[in-house]
């Protein structure tokens, strides 16, 4: 007989379990709390412009090809890969740093600051390349329990046990000199959603995905392509996703759960259910599990919470690259704050994405799509958000001197999500934008599992699980969801 699942969450790491299982000859059903698939990988539509409103570029494209291969389709969206990958500017300087990933145009951005750049790059990408490889069976991994976990964690090698009691910013200190060389490669950080000061160094591993293994990429029309390309598939497959409809009860017989119940009392069940809603705070706040208790939680490591700002302007931009990244003057007492501090009292850092410079389409002729992307304290720190327009004006005044067009007359299309924003659409714990942080206690075995404690036919999907955030790690989230499922025995 034919099983039946059911997924809660059609976010990135719903669709692409679902049709995985669909693929299997399951009979996949999903229901969404909001009014269209995708979660944080969303779209915006205003004033006749198109914007990503969550990831701007993805890494480790093989997992999405990898997928394709395995569900026996044609990749449902065309991307291209990105050189220079980003480009970086300080407050100080009119200097901007372009990433490329050959390396010798690479080494001449930092011939003034880092003479010796590309040997100490090389020495620096064939430790990356290393920790990557030898990780790859801890990430690509399901574990059974914390014994499961340990017994693995040797396969990882002796070599990189430095990694685990170093931050980020330690490990690429040990290979450049100049504090220019060490803030920018150690922005990757921040793609993790904390600072390079407290991300362990074994995520220098990411470094190596950006220049030798694989790049960064953008998507043709939009990120929001990948979305919208597997919902035609699920199409395909028959699978019926059910919008504007919000879980927030459930039935259990003994150790099964029955049903889960949605805001207007209505019950939902499947043979199996699979939740794509935020790991730790489903349970918490749906299961009413005492261990993930919003007092709990409150006690746990979370990623950055984010302003974003949208702005339609009806103006070009032609010196400004894709994505762009502009950084003070104090990285370290910054990065000390920025997530703490209620006061934000100066200009924060902040990244830029140009969404229309690669792709025309998504604004008027003669116009830019841009989407600000800030790092800021979540809801536990900086509780009320009145000042988000005050905030904004900053940022969009900084980056009006930095690129000498003042941007501001020319805005027709104008809009903030604070954390507030975040937590609301997203039932994200506090506004964290990208989940539970990487710190050692939270990964791996010790991250929320992607199956339940107490029923046996629940399962667990996308970033707050394991192996972690970012498209690529939903993706094997995934994959790692659909293996358990394959396995379940009724």
């Amino acid at each position: 007989m034919t099983k039946s699942v059911f997924i809660v969450g059609a976010g990135l790491g719903g669709l692409a379990t679902a049709l995985r299982l669909a693929k299997k000859g399951y009979k996949v059903e999903i229901i969404e709390k909001n009014f269209q698939s995708g979660g944080r990988l969303n779209q915006m539509k205003k004033d006749g412009f198109t914007f990503d409103t969550g990831p701007s570029f993805f890494s480790m494209s093989y997992e999405f090809t990898d997928f394709a291969k395995e569900c026996n389709i044609t990749l449902p969206f065309k991307y291209y890969s990105l050189d220079p990958l980003y480009t970086v500017s300080f407050k100080k300087s009119d200097k901007v740093y372009h990433l490329y990933k050959d390396l010798k145009k690479l080494a001449a951005e930092f011939s003034d600051v880092e003479p010796d750049f590309e040997a100490e790059m090389k020495r620096y990408l064939n430790k990356s390349g290393r920790l990557y490889h030898d990780t790859n069976v801890v990430i690509k991994s399901n574990y059974n329990s914390l014994l499961h976990y340990f017994l693995t964690l040797p396969r990882v090698g002796p070599a990189h046990i430095g990694t685990l009691f170093r931050s980020f910013w330690n490990q690429v200190s040990l290979y450049f000199r100049s504090n220019e060389a060490r803030e920018i490669l150690s922005l990757v950080a921040f793609f993790l959603g904390r600072t390079p000061f407290d991300t362990p160094a074994t995520y220098t591993l990411l470094s190596y995905t950006e220049f030798m293994h694989d790049g960064y990429f953008n998507v043709e029309g939009g990120m929001y392509k990948i979305v919208e390309g597997i919902v035609e598939e699920l199409k395909k497959e028959n699978v019926k996703i059910t919008y504007n409809t919000e879980i927030t009860d459930f039935i259990a017989e003994s150790n099964k759960l029955k049903y889960v119940v949605d805001k207007t009392g209505k019950k939902w069940g499947a043979d199996i259910i699979v939740i794509n809603a935020d790991a730790a705070v489903f349970r918490g706040k749906v299961f009413n599990r005492k261990e993930f208790s919003e007092e709990k939680l409150d006690r746990m490591e979370w990623t950055m919470g984010s302003l974003t700002i949208y702005l339609g302007i009806n103006c070009k931009l032609p010196e400004i690259h894709h994505h762009n990244y502009y950084l003070g003057t104090d990285y370290r007492e910054y990065a000390g704050k920025v997530y703490t501090s209620a006061n934000i009292d100066e200009t924060p850092y902040y990244y830029v994405n140009v969404l229309s410079r690669s792709n025309p389409e998504c604004a008027p002729a003669g116009s830019e799509s841009l989407f600000f992307v800030c790092p800021v304290p979540d809801l536990r720190f900086k509780k009320s958000w009145h000042d988000k327009d005050e905030i904004a004006d900053k940022i969009i005044d900084d980056f009006s001197k930095r690129t000498k067009t003042d941007i501001r007359p020319h805005i027709v299309s104008r809009t903030i999500y604070t954390p507030e924003d975040w937590q609301n659409q997203y039932n994200l714990h506090r506004g964290s934008g990208l989940g539970l942080s990487h710190k050692m206690m939270q990964i791996g075995g010790f991250r929320p599992k992607n199956y339940d404690e107490q029923f046996k036919n629940v399962f667990y999907t996308g970033a707050s699980t394991i192996p972690g955030t970012g498209l690529p790690m939903v993706m094997i989230s995934s994959r790692l969801t659909a293996e358990r499922i394959l396995k379940y025995k009724d």
